[in-house]
């Protein structure tokens, strides 16, 4: 079955990590789709004028912005995060979770990511050399874009 967000609906950004070029993909879909866009971090970010767009800075401890969207973001509603355990918690509230290379995040998927996560950094831990992800490139945003565009379809 093909996931679909319900109406009304926001889409929440978890801002600091997040590349501006997806930045920039949602702001236009929050002003084409008339839709809410909210974006939690730790600092100040430029942002467009727009009565659909919000900016929350939270404080700088480990994970409050994380905090910040899981106890606001309601049921139906999409969360852009490249951050795992954030996404398990967002998907455990009936919350869209879509990673800025357009990976979306659900009940049946969420569960071998963050243990196939875990297992890297305990790897990482032990001082194994694992690399880090890819350079975030144009592929990235295309794979984005589209994964967004069928999720509003």
């Amino acid at each position: 079955m093909k996931p679909k967000l319900r109406t009304p609906y926001k889409i929440w950004i978890d801002a600091d990590a997040c590349p501006k070029a997806v930045k920039e993909i949602l702001y236009k879909t929050s002003a084409r789709l008339k839709i809410e866009l909210s974006l939690v971090a730790n600092a100040y970010q430029a942002i467009p004028l727009s009565p659909l767009i919000t900016l929350t800075i939270v404080g700088k401890q480990l994970d409050e912005a994380d905090q910040y969207i899981v106890d606001y973001v309601l049921s139906g509603e999409l969360v852009i995060t490249a951050d795992i355990p954030l996404a398990a918690k967002v998907v455990e509230k009936e919350a869209f979770a879509l990673n800025p290379r357009g990976e979306l995040y659900t009940e049946e998927n969420i569960g071998e990511i963050l243990s196939m996560r875990d297992f890297m950094k305990d790897l990482r831990d032990g001082g194994a050399i694992t690399g880090g992800p890819s350079t975030f490139g144009p592929k990235d945003v295309e794979h984005f874009a589209n994964a967004l565009n069928k999720l509003f379809q």
